[in-house]
């Protein structure tokens, strides 16, 4: 087989399938087979959702590592290098790790077509069996029950919310989403549910699988103050365990809150001082993100959030709302065509003074003179540019020392910010 290096083999991977999407589990459970793949630890976790699955997984790994534990965690998707979607204590796994692995599934593969995604759903899960994890927590990347992450049989589920997206795949109604999502859900195995209203298929489906489901504000809880928060759930064996004054946290206090309830029914030591620790330091690069740049002799203040849907963009509204600031907030905005632009402005335009908007360097990405448009209908301050980063410079260039810059709409248009920062800031 020709060697190939890690960008040779992602391009290779982009031709071998002729949809970016082809939902549907027995080709990769096929391949799975033919690799031989082990159980890829010794526990596993599979996470789900509209939003939120990313910072669940950076809290449980965070939670997890703090005891000592060796954790792998495969996410998607990536910002500026693939190999952030494969972590194996706390580090990305090596441009060579990845080589060796998509050569093994290539090598498996033989003429079954497998998807980009479901290529690298395999090769990291060959990386996790050769690692000797104690755990593995699976990022889903779309829906549930047809995802490639969906061939293991994780021991605990969870779902973080349930939220309109992707509707060309999931359906158009909170009842289709939940029971796509459901279908990581085992019988006889916990499942987690983070929904304050879960959807009644949800609990459906639980009931028909027999699986134990624990929901937000009824089996776990959480109650947040002006400097703290507190936290309660059950344990593995059913008892009262409570978490008190916690620190207030950069990333989603009820994301935290799902990992906690997660770690509990582990039957980890439950250390507070250890658990507090676990959580402040978890980290997720684009989640409420906040930077300080010197700009041309000026201090600026930004923000970089992948917000893409109205639920996203309804939390990072709301964040903004509570942390007011003397100045404006300053727009970036570039956002996929196939996302509902109408409900995320809806959410964010109250908190947003000035717009910048540019298209997005993907063939799925929203047209400038759309934004433009659908801004100016609305009576915004809006100005179009070629790029995102042109559109950072406009803002940085006209942003005063007591304003904010807000960069969020995409996975894409984070990236290209975090390009520009490398480059140019």
């Amino acid at each position: 087989m020709q060697a190939r290096d890690l960008q040779q083999w992602l391009s290779y991977l982009e031709q071998l399938h002729p949809n970016e999407i082809d939902m549907g589990l027995l080709r990769v459970h096929a391949v799975a087979q033919r690799l031989g793949l082990p159980r890829i630890a010794n526990k596993i976790i599979t996470v789900t959702g509209t939003n939120g699955k990313g910072s669940t997984c950076a809290f449980l790994a965070s939670l997890l590592a703090q005891h000592g534990l060796k954790v792998g965690v495969y996410s998607s998707p990536h910002l500026l290098k693939y190999n952030e979607r494969v972590r194996i204590d706390g580090q990305n796994v090596t441009d060579q790790q990845l080589c060796d692995a998509f050569t093994a599934v290539e090598q498996a593969r033989s003429d079954t077509s497998l998807t980009y995604f479901e290529m690298g759903t395999l090769a990291a899960f060959w990386l996790f069996a050769q690692a000797s994890l104690d755990v593995a927590i699976l990022e889903v990347g779309l829906g549930g029950r047809l995802d490639a992450v969906n061939i293991v049989d994780p021991d605990i589920a969870v779902v973080t919310n349930i939220g309109l997206d992707h509707s060309d795949w999931l359906g158009s109604t909170r009842d289709s989403v939940a029971y796509e999502k459901s279908g990581i859900f085992r019988a006889g195995r916990p499942a987690i549910c983070g929904d304050l209203f879960p959807p009644e298929q949800l609990l459906n489906q639980s009931a028909l699988l027999n699986a134990p489901l624990l929901l937000r504000g009824r089996d776990f809880d959480l109650a947040i103050s002006p400097d703290s928060w507190h936290w309660r759930c059950v344990d593995a064996q059913g008892h009262l365990t409570q978490l008190q004054d916690i620190p207030l946290l950069r990333l989603p206090i009820e994301n935290a809150a799902l990992a906690l309830q997660v770690y509990a029914l582990l039957g980890l030591p439950w250390q507070a001082e250890a658990l507090v620790r676990g959580l402040s330091n978890a980290r997720m690069t684009g989640r409420l993100q906040e930077l300080q740049l010197g700009y041309q002799g000026r201090i600026l203040h930004m923000m970089l959030d992948v917000a893409h849907n109205p639920h996203a963009a309804s939390y990072l509204a709301e964040r903004l709302k509570s942390q007011p600031i003397q100045g404006r907030r300053l727009a970036v905005l570039g956002v996929l065509d196939d996302k509902d632009l109408v409900g995320v402005l809806d959410c964010m335009q109250e908190q947003i003074t000035d717009w910048a908007v540019a298209a997005l360097p993907t063939v799925r990405s929203c047209k400038v003179e759309y934004l433009q448009h659908t801004l100016e209908s609305r009576q915004a301050t809006v100005t179009s540019y070629a790029s995102i980063a042109q559109a950072i410079e406009a803002q940085c260039a006209q942003a005063a020392e007591d304003d904010q810059i807000i960069v969020f709409g995409s996975f894409y248009t984070v990236a290209e910010a975090l390009k520009w920062l490398e480059r140019d800031a």
